[in-house]
């Protein structure tokens, strides 16, 4: 049985994932997996993902992992990432594709024809470093500057029904839900494992987490 269960659902490169969480695990053993009994088992469970919503929630249940990720957010500490952060909510605009629903709300699609505040005009995905502007206090945002940098790489943003989800919000060009808490979840839009230091506080503080908000 490992301590940290990191969902393999076939979505994604998680070997970065994999060795972030292991730079800041101490003695706490780290797996990726894609076996339901593993992922039931785990003291502490991180689902990521990356690529397209619709295929991602499909190999999902192909794999049997719906429901171990039902219960893994149910009752332990759970951090979502990227995908895993949009699958959470109930809709996505992305193949009007339906959630896990565990977090009231939607997923949309940044527009086309965005500019920044020069002028410029402004790329979809939204790729590369941003700020990510804490909007609460967290346990994961420990020892963390509030606005801190991280890495993005995406064209779809959370939109939640309920505004106190949120911890966190990113600007492009508007204001966008970048992270999000509740109870024993946490979830983010942008990638730890490739956000350097910053990154490696949020890893740290999720793997010594108890799942209290």
């Amino acid at each position: 049985m490992a301590d940290i269960a990191v969902i393999d659902y076939g979505m994604g490169n998680l070997r970065s994932v994999e060795q972030a969480l292991r730079h800041v695990a101490g003695e706490q053993s780290v797996v990726v997996t894609s076996d339901p009994a593993e992922v039931l088992a785990a003291t502490r469970v991180v689902f990521p993902g990356q690529g397209a919503m619709p295929d991602c929630v499909r190999e999902l249940d192909a794999r049997g992992l719906r429901q171990p990720v039902l219960d893994a957010a149910a009752n332990k500490p759970f951090l979502g990432i990227c995908i895993g952060l949009q699958m959470l909510f109930e809709h996505s605009e992305e193949g009007n594709a339906a959630g896990l629903g565990i977090l009231p709300g939607r997923v949309r699609r940044f527009p086309s024809g965005m500019h920044d505040a020069a002028g410029n005009k402004l790329k979809v995905p939204h790729m590369g470093w941003n700020e990510v502007r804490q909007s609460r206090s967290h346990p994961l945002w420990a020892g963390i500057a509030p606005d801190a940098r991280y890495y993005f790489v995406h064209s779809y943003y959370v939109e939640p029904a309920d505004a106190t989800l949120e911890t966190a919000y990113t600007e492009y060009p508007f204001r966008f839900t970048s992270a999000v808490g509740r109870d024993n979840i946490f979830a983010v839009q942008f990638h730890p494992e490739k956000s350097q230091q910053a990154g490696l506080s949020l890893s740290f503080n999720f793997v010594n987490w108890d799942g209290r908000p």
